[in-house]
């Protein structure tokens, strides 16, 4: 790993008062849903079928807790991996370009019988591409302990501390909307958009690398996945203003997350944590310079006023928000595993479907390095 150019600071947090209110708002916006009908997963209410993968349904065990997670030297195979990608896209894989800057679909490959110079490949490919959709997987087919040992392979998993889990798999990070489930016209009520830009858990002293998404079951329409290229968007900035960016780190912080999961009568697999990052990260494998920080987690930037580091904050994630010439959008079909490099993007899920349709997926969260950022060159 390469050497930190600045020093992270973790810290656990007990929750402030006002946080155990169920009325947390601001900027973190709560997507995660507590509990499911249970007949309508069953396919015992009308107009729904059963959940096709049921071992996959969330549970949410309130015995379980966790002590904080400790430093690890994570090592990243990306740097390892054969550039022409000979493994990854054999002769006969077709590869689309969704944009010019982020975003590929692949067909033809199944990760699934990737050797560990395909798994490198992949690495540092979906670093290069930033997110790649590929389709015609059976990765949801495989077994839950296969699936982890696969994505084992690219760093500690990460065990969510508030999100349901597959009964003894709590590695696994479930995205589930159910059956009949219409508790997004609640959020609209006070919200007139789904759109939440973040980087995965930015929180955690070593946040994830590539990360796996793969679909279980999905509305017919909607639902879709806002990727954004971190990287792009910083090259958009003049070089005065990246390297007054430089130098400078931000807060992120865990403890709005479980505040409403605790409000909500739900989980706390860990005490909430916040930690410093800089706000430009660099790759390992890559050397790009990222953006890195998000309206989901990020709190303020270290030595600022609050009016100050409001407003370059605010600057910062408008232009991740509106910057549609360097994002993709990627609908999900059946059968599909998504990769992305949380170093070097963010994302969104799109609540945008009214009809009730089940949304389930599956995620596996490697860890990666910690955030560090390499001098300034223009």
């Amino acid at each position: 790993m390469a050497p930190s150019a600045t020093t992270t600071v973790t810290e656990t947090v007990s929750l402030p008062q006002q946080l155990k209110d169920p009325r947390v708002n601001g900027q973190y916006k709560e997507f995660q849903t507590y509990h499911f009908s249970q007949e309508a997963e069953e396919g015992k209410v009308e107009g729904f079928e059963a959940a096709k993968y049921p071992h996959y349904l969330p549970t949410w065990d309130k015995s379980v807790k966790y002590p904080p997670l400790e430093p690890f030297e994570h090592y990243e195979h990306g740097k390892d991996a054969d550039t022409s990608f000979p493994e990854l896209l054999p002769e006969g894989a077709v590869v689309t370009d969704l944009t010019p800057t982020i975003g590929t679909e692949v067909r033809g490959v199944q990760l699934s019988s990737l050797s560990d110079a395909g798994k490198d490949q992949l690495a540092r490919f979906v670093a290069e591409r930033k997110v790649v959709a590929f389709r015609g997987q059976d990765f949801k087919d495989l077994s839950i302990p296969d699936a982890l040992k696969y994505g084992g392979y690219f760093g500690r998993h990460h065990i969510h501390p508030t999100s349901g889990a597959p009964a003894g798999y709590p590695e696994v990070h479930l995205v589930h909307r159910g059956a009949g489930d219409n508790r997004a016209d609640q959020y609209f009520a006070a919200r007139i958009s789904s759109v939440a830009w973040h980087s995965d858990v930015s929180y955690e002293q070593q946040p994830p690398g590539t990360t796996f998404l793969y679909i279980l079951d999905k509305p017919e329409t909607g639902g879709d996945t806002l990727f954004c290229n971190a990287v792009e968007a910083y090259n958009r900035l003049s070089p005065l203003f990246q390297e007054r960016l430089h130098g400078l780190q931000a807060t992120h912080s865990g403890i709005e997350q479980v505040a409403v999961a605790n409000a909500r009568g739900s989980i706390n697999r860990r005490d909430p944590v916040t930690n410093t990052h800089p706000i430009i990260r660099t790759h390992p494998s890559t050397g790009e310079k990222a953006l890195y920080v998000n309206p989901q987690f990020t709190r303020d930037i270290v030595g600022l006023k609050k009016e100050e580091s409001d407003a370059l904050l605010k600057f910062l994630y408008d232009h991740i928000a509106f910057g549609a010439d360097f994002q993709a959008r990627v609908k999900w079909e059946e059968g599909t595993v998504v990769v992305w490099d949380n170093r070097v993007t963010q994302h969104s899920a799109l609540l945008d479907w009214k009809n009730g349709q089940r949304r389930h997926l599956a995620r596996i969260t490697p860890q990666a390095e910690r955030p560090y950022e390499t001098p300034f060159v223009n």
